[in-house]
This record gives structure tokens, sequence and C-alpha cells, in this order.
């Protein structure tokens, strides 16, 4: 059997660049370390900052001390400044591509333009947007949901944007259809060149190959869209946290496998996905 592995797969520059901060904080820093809510979506990423004492701030109280860091996704402006007010040292390790959106959003909204945003409700990323868009915000989370826009009445000026993670397709049909039903806005191309590099590379891996290993965590929404890319292109798809995942039944019949992860995916944990596999076909 034949392993492929992604050459473009594991952290992003913005996840890198956040647990960075967080593991510089929790070495020099003299009190608590908090991060507000996971700072990504990875298991074995959030096990190894609570190896070094990184706690998760699940709610803001209403007094607190310590350092908080802001996750890569970011959050609505409200709640930095609720921190702040609580007492805690905010340190903002928002993912720099996510900024931009946060502030085209803001700007656009301050001067009177709709912002509809194309991304996964609930997710904290998109929360965080439209915190900064706020009553000109517009969630678009599915393709039905676009089709009844009721928030862009004829001639109303609005921009659309996308969540990073997001579908490049799937958001460049979405605008296509908005502008054709009302051509009073511009839209912006968003997504992270990240999510690009990672998508191609994984229709590129599935078409070459038996069934794709996607790792990552549940709760990524990057990881899932890479799991509904390979589906697109036909192939068997392996979806998994860790090694411990796997079985080797799940390879009975397939003679070339292609591994890739999401941006929140450590490098080693990949690594360990991949010398797993290789030990089924030793064994």
């Amino acid at each position: 059997m034949e392993i492929e592995l992604a050459r473009v797969a594991g952290f992003c520059m913005g996840v890198k660049r956040a647990m960075e901060i967080t593991l510089a904080m929790a070495d020099r820093a003299q009190g608590r370390v908090y991060t507000y809510g996971p700072l990504i979506h990875n298991p074995s990423a959030i096990e190894l900052l609570a190896s070094r004492g990184v706690g998760i701030l699940q709610s803001i109280p209403e007094r607190g001390s310590g350092i908080v860091i802001i996750r890569a996704h970011g959050v609505p402006p409200q709640e930095r400044a609720m921190l702040l007010a609580a007492g805690f040292q905010v340190v903002d390790a928002t993912c720099p591509k996510v900024v931009k959106v946060q502030m085209l959003a803001k700007h656009f909204a301050s001067k009177g333009y709709l912002c509809v945003l194309l991304g996964d409700r609930g997710h904290p990323e998109v929360k965080g947007i439209m915190g900064y868009a706020g009553e000109m915000g517009c969630l678009v989370s599915d393709y039905e949901n676009e089709r009844h826009l009721p928030c862009l009445p004829e001639g109303r000026k609005y921009i659309v944007l996308a969540q990073t993670t997001q579908d490049e397709s799937r958001y460049e049909a979405m605008a296509r259809d908005i502008l054709a039903r009302n051509s009073n806005g511009r839209v912006f191309h968003t997504i992270c060149d990240s999510t690009h590099l990672r998508q191609s590379e994984t229709r590129r891996i599935a078409a070459e190959v038996d069934a794709v290993v996607v790792v990552g965590g549940q709760n990524s929404a990057n990881t899932r869209r890479l799991v509904e890319i390979v589906k697109e292109e036909g192939r068997p798809v392996i979806a998994i946290e860790t090694e411990n995942d796997l079985d080797r039944d799940m390879f009975a019949g397939f003679s070339r496998i292609g591994i890739t992860g999401g941006a929140s995916t450590p490098d080693w944990v990949i690594d360990r996905v991949a010398y797993c596999i290789r030990t089924f076909q030793v064994a």
C-alpha cells in the first residue's frame, strides 16, 4: 500500500502564530494564563497547552485576573471590552487573515453597507466578524438562506464576505447569484491563502489515490471542508482526530492512500497517523 502525504497540511500561519504566542505567555507569565474558549479546534493541541498550565475561560466573570489570550478565530469587540473591564490582561492572537475580514465588516458597516457573510452559523470566527458588522451584518449559512435573503432589498448597498475557511467554489457561486439579483454590491475574496492551498492539494490527492485520510478536530470547520471536498471528488474518506482512531480494516481493498490535515492539525499528529498506517503494511 502506497502512502501520499499532502504537500500542504498541518498548522497554517495563523494557528502557528496563536500557538507560539500562547506558549510564550505560558513560559514567562507570573499569573494564570487562559485562552478565551479553545485556542484552536484540535484536541491534541489543547492537551499540549493544558500540560503547560494554560486554562480555558469559557465565560467572562464580573472580576478576574491573569492573562487571557484571544483565540485564533477572534471575538466580537464587545466581548474583548468585557474581558478588559473584568480586569484581565488581554493578548490578541486572532489570525491576521481573520482581522482583515473583521476590519472590512467594521469599515463598511460604518458607511451604511449591509455586510453579507457566508459562514458556519455558531462558529466563533463568524460570531466575531458579525460582532464587528453589528446591526448591518447578515449571515448566510446555506444556499437556502442565500436564495431568500430578506435583508437585501433592491438598491441596497452591500458587501459580500466569507469566513476564511469556506469552500472557494461554493463562495464564488453564492456571490455570483447574489450579484445577479442585486448588482449594487462588492464581493471581497476573504478566504485565506492557506485554505485555498489545502483545498487544492486535497483535490489533487483525491484524484490520484483510492481513499483519503483527513486528520483534524471534529469541531474544525476547515477540516470538515476537506472531508466534503474528498467526497465531492468521489473518493472514500476516513476522517479521524488522531492515530488512535485508526483500524487496519479501514484500509481493506485500498492500494494507495492519501493523507491530509486541517489548518489546526499539528504536524506531529499527521506524522503519527502516517507512521501508524505504515505499520499496518508490515505487521
